[in-house]
């Protein structure tokens, strides 16, 4: 059982660039909910922190995108992503933004701070810049091919394919996401957080102190990094968007959206404070506090190396207790993504499942994606709520509720002497709470999630081997005791629901007459006294009439959904099938400059730990030579062995997560997005062949 404390519980800050989806939920948003309310029903002092992040270079992207201001952009998605947070039963303690004055002003004495101290490196570097826009680059500005797993659509600060996170400069054939255009090399002075001297405190604090409790997935990514050896990183953007840097001379500089954002929910938390008549230095200062992060795994390098390194250099704060990172959650097979509008949409999905909250929260808790990546489908999403909430869960329920009605007007009645099987429940019942607590304080929330749903099925169990509609017609002493105890489970399960099923825990409450504690009369149970109370609801209790708690999804509603899905789709193919404009004219000259010859793939294999990449054996006529390809989504190596492919031979070999690739296999896109090879007729022409 959790121990009475102080935690400062934060959710990583959205981006106001769109609403939130499925995915973000997943991922952050649910596990932190469950976690802090858990932490609060158990008597723990909770601050449950988040608030939207409106200083990154998305925001402007997308604001150029729509012909609006960035203010324009992220009112309007503050206010939906605040609005489906409160509707969707997210209890935060406080829901800033960083547009605020009080972030701004949090943020600048943070910066001063670390400056006054010597904790920055000062240096004038070659940055990005776009010669057609007039302009340095920020990250998200510059798109290019990552040099680590060759995807083609990397960030300039990372890589959303194979996570790595990367400088503007490491992408191989950048271009600006303003004008188009390839950015050239220009001089500009920025202000650098100097990691390589945090590389020893790092090692100790996380690498050893926190090698058994921390997940694998979290830890394994810093290790990788920090073996990797750790590089100062600006603080600082030449951008017009967000903070300006508040020290002399850096006009025209704003800082850095991954400096200012988590910063955010220390201004959150002065927020909340002041409006609560509270201090707010403890929850951030104070060693005895527990301080817990939760993130998807994009976020791990900045909350787990940069953030901590910051609190460490300003020399005040406390550091993450945890990071219980979670991967990436797909839908209907496919990557989720806000620019091709391959989501399921929170706002959306509120207005089509009304009253349905807790469905979402119960399907993407049990198929959350805690150590991979897992997939949510429409028709898994049907099963849980039908075969599990409804059956399960709410059939337990709604038969107690009504057979205790039926033969009792509602009011619990007494029972007779308990048998070796109602001994037994009621222990099995008892040894729940702490079962569930301890899935919980381990960041195990699938698991916890499942062990609520056993304690209903405890209780059908029950009510199935004692058949008290049998006894009430052969022994109703029998049947009273077995009513007794069955209404003891639908008591623990009101409370034990709660983190998980919050509107459901309500409901149910109400169906069982439980009056709040502190309120005379009261018989709302504590999650701690399920375990040590003998009776929860007393003889005697009138409880209410029954209603159902969860009511069946029909193939109607998911076909709408997967229709809706099909639709974008197809608009994300007729998209990418327009035809591109022409490119700039090519000599003659320029073209026989390009050696194209007919290959084969002799031997194929995925590339480790790349999703995207075949490392390939071709025999160009010339020689053989390997060639790392970007086709490992689309074909298995054994498929493409024995396959002729147009190869271009005489590029310039590039390294790709440390193996040379000495050239470039010619491909396309059909309609439907597979990549096809253009190769030759198989028996016409033979490995060498030029084509001319």
């Amino acid at each position: 059982m959790s121990t009475k404390g102080r935690y400062t519980i934060t959710a990583a800050l959205p981006y106001t660039n769109g609403p939130i989806h499925i995915g973000h939920l997943a991922g952050v948003y649910v596990p932190a909910d469950i976690y802090s309310r858990y932490l609060r029903i158990t008597g723990n002092d909770v601050a449950f922190i988040c608030g939207s992040d409106e200083h990154g270079a998305a925001i402007p992207m997308r604001a150029k995108k729509e012909g609006v201001s960035p203010q324009v952009i992220i009112d309007k998605y503050h206010t939906i992503i605040k609005k489906s947070f409160h509707d969707f039963g997210i209890t935060f303690d406080n829901y800033s933004r960083t547009s605020a004055s009080i972030h701004h002003e949090t943020a600048s004495e943070f910066f001063k701070k670390m400056y006054e101290d010597g904790k920055f490196i000062e240096e004038t570097s070659e940055q990005l810049y776009d010669p057609e826009a007039d302009q340095f680059l920020a990250d998200r500005f510059v798109t290019g091919t990552c040099p680590k797993c060759g995807n083609e659509e990397a960030y300039g600060d990372q890589c959303e394919n194979c996570g790595s996170t990367l400088s503007a400069t490491e992408l191989i054939n950048p271009k600006s996401t303003i004008s188009g255009a390839e950015p050239i090399l220009k001089q500009t002075k920025h202000w650098f957080l100097p990691l390589d001297q945090y590389e020893d405190f790092l090692r100790e604090w996380v690498l050893v102190g926190h090698k058994k409790d921390w997940k694998t997935n979290v830890y394994g990514q810093i290790k990788s990094w920090v073996d990797d050896g750790l590089r100062p990183r600006a603080v600082t953007r030449d951008l017009d968007w967000g903070i300006p840097v508040p020290v002399e001379g850096a006009e025209g500089k704003v800082l850095y959206v991954w400096f200012d954002a988590p910063i955010g929910y220390i201004s959150s938390t002065k927020e909340w404070a002041q409006r609560e008549g509270k201090d707010w230095e403890p929850y951030w200062k104070d060693k005895d506090t527990k301080l817990v992060h939760f993130i998807g795994k994009d976020n791990i390098v900045f909350h787990c190396i940069i953030f901590p390194s910051m609190l460490k250099a300003e020399g005040s704060y406390i550091l993450p207790e945890n990071v219980p990172a979670n991967e990436f959650l797909n839908l209907e097979g496919n990557k989720l993504s806000t620019s091709k509008n391959w989501a399921v949409w929170l706002h959306e999905y509120l207005e089509d499942f009304p009253n349905k909250q807790d469905v979402l929260r119960y399907a993407l808790t049990a198929n959350a994606p805690e150590t991979k990546d897992n997939d949510f489908t429409w028709k898994d999403f049907q099963a849980r709520n039908n075969n599990e909430l409804v059956a399960i869960f709410g059939n337990f329920i709604n038969r107690v509720v009504v057979l205790t009605n039926k033969y009792y007007d509602g009011v619990i009645p007494a029972p007779a002497a308990f048998s070796e099987i109602d001994q037994q429940t009621l222990a099995e019942l008892k040894a729940y709470p702490a079962v569930i607590s301890s899935s919980i304080e381990r960041y195990r929330f699938r698991e916890a999630s499942q062990e609520l749903m056993n304690v209903a099925r405890l209780g059908n169990k029950y009510l199935a081997d004692e058949e008290p509609w049998k006894t009430i017609k052969t022994d109703e002493d029998r049947t009273k005791t077995v009513l007794y105890v069955a209404l003891q489970i639908a008591s623990a399960l009101a409370t034990l629901s709660e983190p998980f099923l919050p509107f459901t825990s309500t409901k149910l409450k109400g169906i069982l007459s439980v009056t709040p504690s502190g309120v005379e009369g009261s018989v709302e149970t504590q999650w701690n006294e399920i375990s040590t109370k003998e009776i929860l609801l007393p003889t005697g209790h009138q409880i209410g009439k029954g209603e159902l708690l969860f009511s069946k999804i029909e193939d109607t509603e998911i076909q709408k959904q997967l229709e809706k899905l099909e639709a974008t789709k197809k608009a994300n193919q007729a998209e990418n099938n327009t035809v591109e404009p022409q490119k700039d004219t090519a000599t003659f000259e320029d073209f026989t400059k390009l050696d194209m010859r007919i290959g084969t793939i002799i031997e194929a294999e995925k590339m480790p730990k790349a999703k995207k990449l075949l490392v390939l054996k071709v025999d160009t006529g010339i020689n053989i030579r390997t060639i790392v390809s970007g086709i490992a989504e689309h074909f298995s190596p054994e498929e493409v062995v024995g396959k002729k492919v147009t190869v271009l031979v005489n590029l310039a070999p590039r390294k790709l997560r440390g193996v040379e690739s000495e050239g470039m296999i010619l491909m396309t896109e059909n309609p439907e997005g597979k990549i096809v090879f253009l190769n030759p007729d198989e028996d016409e022409v033979n490995a060498g062949a030029v084509v001319s």
